[in-house]
């Protein structure tokens, strides 16, 4: 079985893969992540997540590894990372009482053949109405800043939600694994 890598410094993707219960070593990738003029959401992530995975091929050549990239889109919109609490509570205020989708590009690499799956994986979240205080105090407790949209599904961030609607919850926080066993499994590797 070739190694895994995970092409992210993401700990949130890291515990995730974790999952699997198979051995993976992970390395941060360095790409330019920006958008590309008139790119549509769905082809950003499906690219980033593939040059995630090609960036670390020379590094890793008899490997599978694994890229992702996550954004959240919002009336048609790309949110980003916050970064910061005032950027933070204008996207959450701008998502209440709508519904986000999470758009996650995937990517299976096996770096000795160059043969690559790529997908992309939708997730979405159905928002309560919510009041400025309550944004605020989620925001002071959690700190979700470097997380697309402003929250942490795994956490207290659920408490924001109505409802959520997709085929694999761990595609909200940023690696969708029903989808990445089937690629592991095209490429011989049978979990469990």
């Amino acid at each position: 079985m070739p190694p895994l890598i995970l092409a992210s410094s993401s700990p949130y993707r890291r515990e995730l893969l974790s999952r699997l219960r198979q051995p993976f070593e992970w390395a941060a990738p360095s790409i330019d992540e920006s958008r590309q003029a008139g790119e549509p959401a769905e082809d950003l992530v499906r690219r980033l997540a593939r040059e995630k995975a090609a960036a670390l091929a020379e590094r890793f050549p008899t490997h599978l590894i694994i890229g992702s990239d996550q954004v959240a889109v919002l009336d048609g919109q790309v949110l980003g990372k916050p970064h910061g609490f005032e950027r933070a509570h204008a996207q959450l205020s701008a998502a209440s009482g709508k519904s986000v989708t999470f758009l996650t590009g995937l990517a299976l690499l096996d770096s000795s053949s160059g043969a690559c799956q790529v997908d992309c994986v939708p997730y979405t979240v159905h928002f309560r109405t919510l009041s400025s205080e309550q944004i605020a105090r989620y925001l002071n407790a959690e700190e979700p800043y470097d997380c697309a949209g402003s929250f942490k599904a795994e956490g207290l961030g659920i408490s924001l939600f109505r409802s959520t609607e997709g085929s694999d919850v761990n595609s909200l926080i940023g690696l969708p694994l029903i989808r990445l066993v089937e690629m592991l499994d095209q490429a011989g590797i049978e979990i469990p």
